[in-house]
């Protein structure tokens, strides 16, 4: 005869299996989304032949919530300087959904100033706030320069290679602020305009953003949430004249580009 305790052992035996399952899943299918990514760094739109790489988010550390145990979620906890946060949860809106943000990346190429409109982005602009008041930002590199088809500098990976995030994602904003797509399915993504990065998918945007530093068309798939101001925006052409490393058009940018420090202030 099963006693209570034996049974309560036997479903706490089963649940850990069951955690233990989905994390593996998740972990397979993020690595078979990193090979997708890294096989397609270019979309031929045949309607326009335009080629355009793709910015692409990619986090293995990104959960999907879908049928989990609420217990299976990690507890929320600030992140190191540097580090992935493991919090599941979007953060809780703390910013004013009326008000202007400036976002003030000190880098060691120069300074970067990221202007935010929260009555258009307010769940993008919140994340930045919440993620730069937990130095999420600070100490990280700016992983991948594009100089060829589209022209941007990408930033807000903590792991410096493209796969990291905070551990929740932000559901898109704003797509429709550039206009209708052309015939060949592109908006201009002006040089200044700063958009989140994501895997492709709808509402999978995490930490990785993006910096236009010369016009670039690109689906309207990119959360476009702020501009950056005139110093900014030289900083970002000066890093891109001196190209990728290795001579490629899409990769580490040569000057390497560090953000030293990262705050998000109301205007």
């Amino acid at each position: 005869m099963v006693t209570s305790d034996q049974r309560r052992r036997q479903l706490a035996r089963e649940k850990y299996a069951r955690q233990q399952q989905r994390r593996e899943e998740n972990r397979r299918k993020a690595k078979r989304r990193n090979t997708v990514v890294a096989a397609a760094l270019a979309v031929v739109l045949a309607a326009g032949a335009a080629v355009y790489a793709s910015v692409a988010l990619t986090g293995d550390d990104t959960k999907d919530n879908a049928g989990s145990d609420n217990s299976a979620s990690s507890s929320p906890s600030s992140p190191a300087p540097s580090q992935s946060e493991s919090a599941s949860a979007e953060p809780k809106m703390s910013v004013d959904a009326k008000a202007t943000y400036a976002m003030a990346l000190k880098t060691n190429e120069g300074d970067v100033t990221i202007t935010m409109d929260a009555a258009k982005t307010p769940r993008t602009v919140n994340s930045f706030s919440h993620l730069a008041g937990k130095k999420y930002f600070d100490g990280t590199k700016c992983h991948r320069l594009t100089t060829g088809g589209i022209f941007v500098l990408q930033c807000g990976d903590p792991k410096g290679d493209g796969t990291g995030g905070p551990g929740y994602t932000i559901p898109d904003e704003n797509l429709d602020a550039l206009g209708k797509a052309g015939a060949d399915g592109s908006v201009t993504y002006p040089a200044g305009t700063v958009a989140m990065a994501n895997t492709g998918q709808p509402g999978s945007g995490g930490s990785q953003f993006f910096l236009v530093y010369k016009d670039t068309k690109l689906p309207p798939s990119y959360t476009p949430f702020g501009k950056i101001d005139a110093a900014g925006l030289q900083v970002v052409k000066d890093v891109a004249e001196a190209g990728v490393a290795g001579g490629a058009t899409d990769g580490a940018p040569k000057k390497a580009v560090t953000i030293e420090k990262a705050t998000v202030a109301k205007k």
